[in-house]
């Protein structure tokens, strides 16, 4: 492995720092002391640093040499509102907050690349180092684009890495084309005529009508649907009634829908509504649907995808690079800029879960789960890759 030996040497200063963030965790829009603390340690390095967009959000650029190109680099910053079960000495200090999807460690990774940049510069044009708020859920990537994130700061190109639990630990895994799902919420009201539980020939049930939508919405995945196109279906909530012997006026079904392109999407929208509606109107009642797309897939592009891998070749092996690797039917913000720029995303292994200190929780060292910590190993292999992927890009002054 081709480690940055100046990252080996700072690692445990780095992972301080990113067991800091851990500690503190921030939910989205939220992150000001994070943010603060990105801004010092980018400053005290030399940094360029710009604060403001989509409020929370912080931008770092290093500059050398007299080209005009650009690589963005981006790092999420938010975590989730979730109870953390671990017990050691950087558990989160604040209930109901935690950082379980590994934020820190992506800050910490591209931290660690960021110093060694800032300290050589001897590359050919400018770094941008993208600290973004509210990946989980807030579109936090949309939003500084929208507020000029590269009007103001070009990017030829743009990269972000993610940590993978079960992958193991400094593997590297990318594809071309889509990595990551679509996120779409339907939420359909359904609104027919209350009454006596005893007496339901007087109601138009809501309640009635809302299991047999749920059941028809699942034909669109096992009948409308290409088999060859991937796509998720989940009815996660149905809400009606406060009484055990009242027909109440309405019922609610929400859940999920993820898909792998638009077109598939369009198809489930589409036959969402005509299945809500005609079920609902076939029973004497109506149907409200509101169909909602909040993260659009997250699409690599193929050019940007293998030199990325190729950088990776080169400081783990080849063998621990996975090429056409499985999209996940997970979904994640960094898409609206690859629908902007050109780039690829990709993802670092974080192992089984055995890096975690003693005092852990029961649960599995997995994504979004309590018990779950980023392993501090990926701190110089993610720097390392952060800096020859700069390098590589950009080129020699």
């Amino acid at each position: 492995m081709q480690v940055i030996e100046s990252l080996v040497q700072g690692a445990p200063e780095i992972r301080a720092l990113r067991r800091d963030l851990h500690a503190h965790p921030e939910l989205r829009f939220e992150e000001r002391r994070t943010a603060d603390l990105v801004v010092r340690t980018l400053a005290g390095w030399g940094i360029e640093v710009h604060r403001g967009l989509a409020g929370t959000g912080v931008v770092g650029v290093i500059r050398a040499g007299s080209s005009r190109r650009s690589i963005g680099l981006r790092a999420d910053m938010d975590a989730l509102p979730i109870q953390e079960t671990n017990g050691f000495a950087h558990r989160s200090q604040f209930d109901g907050r935690m950082h379980a999807c590994g934020h820190d460690g992506h800050m910490a990774m591209l931290l660690a690349g960021a110093r060694h940049l800032a300290s050589t510069r001897t590359f050919d044009g400018a770094v941008v180092l993208i600290f973004q708020p509210a990946e989980e859920g807030g579109a936090g990537a949309e939003r500084m684009m929208r507020e000029g994130l590269f009007d103001r700061f070009p990017c030829d190109a743009v990269f972000a890495l993610h940590n993978w639990p079960g992958l193991g630990c400094g593997q590297f895994a990318v594809a071309p084309g889509p990595m990551m799902a679509s996120t779409n919420e339907l939420d359909i009201l359904v609104s027919g005529r209350g009454g006596h539980a005893a007496m339901p020939h007087l109601t138009v049930d809501p309640v009635l009508i809302a299991v047999q939508i749920v059941q028809a919405l699942q034909g669109i995945v096992t009948r409308a649907r290409n088999p060859i196109d991937s796509a998720v279906l989940s009815v996660t909530m149905i809400h009606a009634g406060d009484a055990v012997n009242v027909i109440p006026d309405t019922a609610r079904v929400r859940g999920t829908v993820r898909t792998f392109n638009d077109r598939v999407t369009d198809l489930f929208e589409q036959r969402i509504r005509t299945i809500a509606q005609l079920t609902a109107q076939a029973h004497g009642a109506e149907a409200t649907v509101r169909f909602q797309r909040t993260y659009p897939p997250t699409v690599n592009h193929a050019e940007q995808a293998e030199f990325a891998a190729r950088v990776a070749d080169a400081i783990v092996g080849p063998d621990l690079v996975v090429r056409n690797a499985d999209p996940t039917l997970g979904a994640e913000d960094f898409s609206f800029m690859l629908q902007a720029r050109p780039g690829a995303y990709l993802f670092i292994g974080n192992g089984e879960g055995a890096h975690r200190d003693a005092g852990h929780g029961a649960g599995p060292c997995t994504l979004h789960n309590a018990s779950y910590d980023f392993n501090d190993e990926l701190i110089p292999i993610g720097g390392t890759f952060w800096v020859k992927l700069a390098e590589q890009f950009l080129g020699p002054r």
